[in-house]
């Protein structure tokens, strides 16, 4: 059964209306004694879309989350999800809110089925839905043949669909993702990636953080990167690198020569690195300099090979913070 049948026989316990933000976040601070972790941070979240929130480690990212899940208390700002304002109305931004963080948290001892059990009795879906629920999220994750087998005895990847199954159970309008395909296989990626991108079909909000930017790309509709607790970017991921990275521009020389200082000395080259008889170099937003790179090495070597590309995300990010994601 597909996502988007499944979700149309499982109303929401919660929600409003589609031009409402799924979150806003106005001047965001949060200190921690002398060290200020988000500093005046403003974000807005549209329902229906797939938002991925970046930084590297100590950026803010994760204080951020446990505001917007009411884990944590904000120094100062506001947070409203869907509408309501979290100060206020946690309660019922809980119910609005379906999570799964790096650690599934799951009951290894239990069954897949207790474990569904459990959290629809948190959440309080009726005891007349509640066999159906369970059953049609179990099926959608392909864990139905195993709803008796203790969670433990589970791979990552099926540790990780029970999770996005118990997620959904209690039908939340927005899905926070930490990490949603840490450590799973690749067929298990692929799957996760196919349930996510449907939850958006159904006009599901998906807040995820990530360390594989290959997974931001494929997945979000816009990115923002965050460092120091402040908002450095937002955007689409195509706009990001359009914005904020170069032309990548890789040749193979017939021979290693000397050309690297003669490009570095090119208006508009931001990066130049040697290896031997290939050459990479990197160019500032907005720069057409690709034609001058291709002269000047043409003047003093054989070019066996040359690439031109655009930048992938991890140039993006790295030109932004100045530090690699997993640092």
């Amino acid at each position: 059964m597909t996502l988007n049948k499944t979700l149309s026989t499982i109303a929401p316990l919660g929600g409003d209306e589609q031009t409402t933000p799924a979150i806003e976040i106005k001047d965001l601070v949060k200190r921690f004694g002398e060290l200020t972790a988000v500093d005046h941070l403003s974000l807005t979240i549209n329902q229906c879309e797939i938002f991925g929130l970046l930084g590297p480690n100590g950026s803010g990212k994760t204080t951020t989350i446990n505001m917007i899940s009411g884990l944590s208390q904000p120094t100062s700002g506001e947070i409203q999800v869907m509408g309501y304002d979290l100060h206020h109305d946690l309660r019922r931004v809980r119910q609005l809110l379906g999570a799964v963080s790096q650690e599934t948290a799951l009951y290894d001892e239990l069954s897949a089925w207790e474990n569904m059990d459990f959290h629809a009795e948190i959440f309080g879906i009726p005891r007349s839905e509640k066999k159906e629920r369970i059953t049609r999220m179990l099926e959608l994750v392909q864990l139905l043949d195993r709803k008796d087998s203790p969670v433990g005895t589970f791979s990552g990847g099926m540790k990780r669909r029970l999770a996005l199954a118990r997620a959904l159970l209690h039908g939340p309008q927005l899905i926070y993702l930490d990490e949603p395909t840490l450590g799973v296989d690749i067929q298990s990626r692929r799957a996760i990636w196919d349930y996510i991108l449907q939850l958006r079909d159904v006009c599901k909000t998906v807040l995820i953080t990530t360390n594989y930017l290959e997974e931001a790309q494929a997945l979000c509709d816009r990115i923002a990167i965050i460092d120091h607790g402040k908002l450095i970017a937002v955007d689409t991921p195509a706009q990001l690198k359009q914005r904020f990275g170069g032309s990548v521009v890789e040749l193979e020389l017939a021979h290693p020569d000397h050309s690297a200082e003669a490009l570095r000395a090119i208006g508009g080259v931001k990066q130049v690195i040697e290896n031997g008889s290939q050459i990479k170099v990197t160019t500032e937003a907005g720069q057409n300099v690709v034609p001058q790179i291709i002269n000047t090495i043409a003047r003093q070597s054989e070019i066996k090979a040359i690439a031109v590309r655009e930048p992938n995300l991890d140039e993006v990010f790295l030109n932004l913070t100045g530090t690699a994601l997993r640092d």
